[in-house]
């Protein structure tokens, strides 16, 4: 390693940092950091006549925090992709888990079938009403929330999500939505779904925040038809500072953390690297932590595996 680099001590240090979440901490390791508060609530938006059931995982300690807004993906609620929320909670990060109704667990839980949870994949409507969720949340943020330091994360249709928010350009236009939000200063994307319907130059080039990408080498889409492969394609085809990791075997359940939906949606057994990646890119890019950035440059090193792939860009 170059003097440059990070020394044995450092990659120690930092992990030490990012193992305010338990699932990162070594066994015999420190005591637990005090645990967050988490709250349930429906926000209503009087503009559409629309509820949106929303958990909040408050940092201990005196806010205002830096703050995720963390979207599901499709058939998913507000109580997926706890890993995620829970080990940002713990690190300091205000996670605030929106659930979208129309493409949320309710599409299932009542005697759905896969051809409802195809229409709501594909219903316009339904993917805007996501973004207008997300820009609702940015207008009534909670006090604990730091405005001056936002970002967003979301699995499949919530990276798509994540994707739209931060400049992917939409076949026929955002519909008033003035995207990117540039109030969003960074984007995870989990299972990342590639542009249809547009050059993916054309696609990506509203992209300027930073953007972590997350995938496996066996995340194919089985409603959608995306291929593993494709999934690279928001990174690779793009120009905003970004970083991709494929995680060697992960499949597009592996990342969901919805328990409701079956054992193999919440398998943990991707969940220690894809948190602790989070918390080292949110560092990175919200909290300015040139430690952080280093560590993403470098690989990523004793968290990834070694036959994970890892690609950085201007971090």
């Amino acid at each position: 390693m170059t003097g440059e680099g990070l020394t044995t001590r450092g990659r120690r240090a930092l992990l030490g940092a990012l193992a305010a979440a338990p699932l990162l901490r070594p066994v015999g390791g420190e005591a637990a950091p005090p645990q967050p508060a988490e709250s349930e609530a429906r926000w209503r938006d009087p503009a559409r006549d629309r509820e949106i059931p929303v958990l909040l995982r408050v940092p201990a300690g005196q806010g205002p925090f830096p703050t995720v807004l963390v979207s599901h993906g499709l058939g998913g609620s507000r109580h997926g992709l706890a890993y995620l929320g829970g080990a940002l909670a713990r690190a300091g990060f205000l996670a605030i888990h929106l659930q979208h109704p129309g493409s949320d667990d309710s599409l299932w839980r009542h005697g759905g079938d896969r051809m409802a949870m195809a229409a709501a994949a594909f219903d316009v409507n339904v993917a805007l009403d996501r973004l207008r969720d997300v820009r609702f949340a940015l207008d009534n943020l909670p006090p604990q929330a730091d405005p001056r330091r936002l970002a967003i994360a979301g699995h499949s249709f919530g990276a798509w999500t994540v994707q739209a928010m931060l400049g992917q350009r939409l076949p026929g236009g955002d519909r008033g939505l003035d995207l990117p939000d540039p109030r969003l200063k960074a984007g995870i994307a989990l299972s990342p779904i590639p542009a249809q319907g547009l050059p993916p130059r054309l696609a990506y080039a509203g992209f300027a925040a930073p953007m972590l990408h997350v995938t496996g080498s066996n995340d194919d889409g089985w409603i959608e038809g995306v291929r593993a492969a494709q999934r690279r394609e928001p990174f690779e085809a793009a120009r905003n500072p970004g970083v991709l990791a494929v995680l060697n075997g992960a499949v597009h359940a592996s990342f969901a953390d919805e328990p409701g939906a079956g054992a193999r949606w919440s398998d943990p057994t991707y969940h220690t690297r894809t948190a602790g990646l989070a918390m080292a890119f949110l560092r990175a890019t919200l909290l300015g932590d040139a430690t952080a950035a280093r560590f993403l440059r470098e690989g990523a090193p004793d968290l990834l595996h070694p036959h994970d792939i890892w690609e950085t860009r201007s971090i």
